[in-house]
């Protein structure tokens, strides 16, 4: 859905890893930069999000959410919900191409803008057009090594790197 980057995240063993590549793509063929950072810690440290899409949209949302966790005092689930809910609703911000990942110690969540606020099963999550690939990576290493959430996310980045071109391996790892 969202081309020219990959975002995921890991919980494991009680920790969280958000991470991101730093490619910026302009219209399929152009990178415009490679060291973006596309994903922070939010809510005095307690919350990771990450995002794919347009930036000024992603960065929109992050404020939005950011405005939402402060609101509801750093309720993850109750923020996402409002999140999703007035992203959904509102003319201006239904127009909003992007999809958030948010997490904090007991949660992981994918936010969209069609009202969608989805805990995925396994504890991974990934969008972007590398997501895919980085998610196929995580489960892999999930099951089969002893790495930590960000050494999953990291690997999992670099290997989708490899294979996804609109994804660098200028990687950014955030944890709790």
């Amino acid at each position: 859905m969202f081309a020219a980057t990959t975002v995921i995240c890991v919980r494991k063993d009680g920790k969280v890893a958000i991470g991101g590549d730093g490619q910026v793509t302009f219209a399929s063929n152009v990178i415009l930069k490679a060291h973006a950072c596309k994903v922070r810690k939010m809510y005095h440290d307690r919350v990771l999000a990450g995002f794919a899409g347009s930036v000024a949209d992603s960065l929109t949302l992050f404020d939005k959410f950011e405005r939402k966790l402060e609101e509801y005092r750093g309720n993850l689930l109750r923020a996402a919900v409002e999140l999703a809910r007035d992203w959904r609703l509102d003319r201006i911000l239904r127009r909003l191409e992007a999809l958030l990942v948010v997490a904090d110690l007991e949660h992981l969540l994918v936010i969209s803008g069609s009202g969608e606020v989805i805990e995925p099963d396994d504890g991974i999550a990934a969008v972007g057009s590398g997501g895919p690939y980085a998610l196929a990576a995580a489960r892999a290493l999930l099951r089969h090594s002893d790495l930590d959430a960000a050494g999953i996310v990291r690997a999992a980045l670099e290997i989708a790197s490899s294979i996804c071109i609109y994804t660098n391996d200028h990687i950014t790892v955030e944890t709790l």
